[in-house]
């Protein structure tokens, strides 16, 4: 009797987690586990910012899928459309070619991409946090406006390409915030002729409280944190619309800015939409054991999957972070493995562990088990729980090589300019066009 076929569809947190927990299940050869992904590399996203700072190598967070999987097969490509009844998955593979994959089981886990709105000029001029090639792209791009800033004969635009703009008062935004204006702040040192008072960073959230995941006490203490470090945070408030220099917001305020990051949320990635399956505000409707609705032999999680809430009740669903994502890959693979072999299912339940937001230069905000956390003490529980979940011994020596080198030597500010033929715009960097 053939080997049972399971394909998974993205290599994130959920992807990754399930076939590294099936090829322990199972024995080597006992299914075929074909994993779909477009890069061959898990990507840990919560450390993009430091990316994007230069505190880390894109390569530290960046975990090769060859060195990680034993007996999982790449399928390197993007899943663009499925067939439920005849258990087949259509794959563009990153050559230009459509390829088929049939299966017996199935795990839909491909992540999600920046959710936007329809602003004016954000899909222009807006840029994201959500991948390496964006936390790349993102700091050349903030070097360069300070380098040709300091070239500018025009005040206005001088003030532009100084002014930096954050939309999103949650953990990306934030620590976006707090990594860039690190970074700028030092680079200012480098060009005499621009007078440091130029540079301008804004956070702003629609919300009335920053990282309200972390309760009032400690979004208090990183407001006031960055504040010290001169970002003006503006919350009730977000963009009204964005052009080539300048960003006005919903109080009117009109702000000089060549640089705005949005950070406002999440959607599933579009691979979901092609489903044909019921969704909940875009997520796959699945039952508290990752089972899609009406299909036994489809799995799904993570940002792309509306997960009952058990521990909360009430018709909550799970949040679409990377906590989760991992936490419930563990309960997909034993659920695949006990469908296969005809056993019950489990329940996925959870106990919060709390949050960690790193704020840069040695200050960072922690919230572990529902103990509130500032000073040396949060930062070296951020760290540690950094270096306890990138992915890989290889990764773990590299995020702390990068640390330790980055605090004794500083950024060397310079632009890879890998990317210098882009537009940077969200579409283009997110594949989602």
């Amino acid at each position: 009797m053939p080997a049972p076929r399971i394909v998974i569809i993205g290599a994130g947190f959920a992807g990754y987690s399930v076939a590294r927990r099936l090829e322990r299940t199972l024995r080597p050869h006992a299914a075929q586990i074909r994993i779909v992904s477009p890069f061959g590399y898990t990507l840990y996203q919560p450390l993009l910012p430091q990316v994007a700072a230069g505190v880390l190598d894109p390569r530290s967070i960046a975990g090769p899928l060859h060195r990680l999987l034993r007996h999982t097969q790449l399928v390197p490509g993007t899943a663009s459309g499925v067939d439920l009844r005849a258990r087949t998955v259509d794959v563009d593979t990153i050559d230009g070619r459509t390829t088929t994959l049939h299966y017996d089981r199935l795990v839909v886990c491909p992540g999600s991409v920046t959710r936007t709105f329809d602003i004016p000029g954000l899909h222009e001029h807006g840029h994201g946090m959500k991948n390496l090639a964006e936390a790349v792209y993102l700091r050349d791009h903030v070097v360069a406006q300070l380098e040709l800033a300091s070239i500018a004969r025009d005040p206005a635009e001088r003030a532009a390409r100084c002014g930096f703009l954050v939309v999103g008062g949650g953990y990306s935004g934030v620590e976006t915030a707090a990594n860039l204006q690190l970074l700028t702040a030092q680079a200012m040192r480098r060009f005499p002729r621009l007078d440091p008072a130029l540079l301008s960073w804004t956070l702003v959230d629609v919300a009335d409280r920053l990282l309200p995941e972390l309760g009032g006490r400690l979004g208090e203490v990183a407001r006031r944190k960055l504040g010290e470090r001169g970002v003006d945070i503006r919350l009730g408030v977000s963009l009204d619309r964005l052009t080539e220099d300048e960003a006005v917001l919903t109080d009117g305020r009109v702000l000089p800015c060549r640089t705005a990051v949005w950070t406002a949320g999440v959607k599933p990635a579009p691979f979901v939409g092609a489903m044909a399956a019921p969704t909940e505000r875009g997520r796959l409707i699945v039952g508290a054991n990752l089972v899609l609705e009406g299909r036994p032999d489809v799995f799904a999680l993570g940002d792309a999957a509306a997960v009952p809430d058990l521990a909360k009740g009430n018709g909550a669903v799970c949040p679409p972070t990377a906590q989760h994502a991992s936490r419930q890959a563990e309960v997909a693979a034993d659920n695949v493995v006990a469908s296969l072999r005809g056993a019950d299912l489990t329940e996925y339940r959870h106990r919060d562990l709390g949050l960690v937001v790193d704020l840069g230069g040695g200050q960072a905000v922690a919230r572990p088990l529902g103990l509130g956390l500032t000073g040396l003490p949060a930062q070296a529980v951020t760290s540690g729980y950094h270096l306890l979940t990138v992915p890989g011994l290889r990764a773990k020596a590299r995020v702390l090589s990068n640390w330790t080198l980055h605090r004794l030597g500083g950024d060397d500010l310079i632009r890879l300019g890998f990317l210098d033929t882009r537009t940077g715009a969200l579409a283009d960097l997110e594949h989602t066009a």
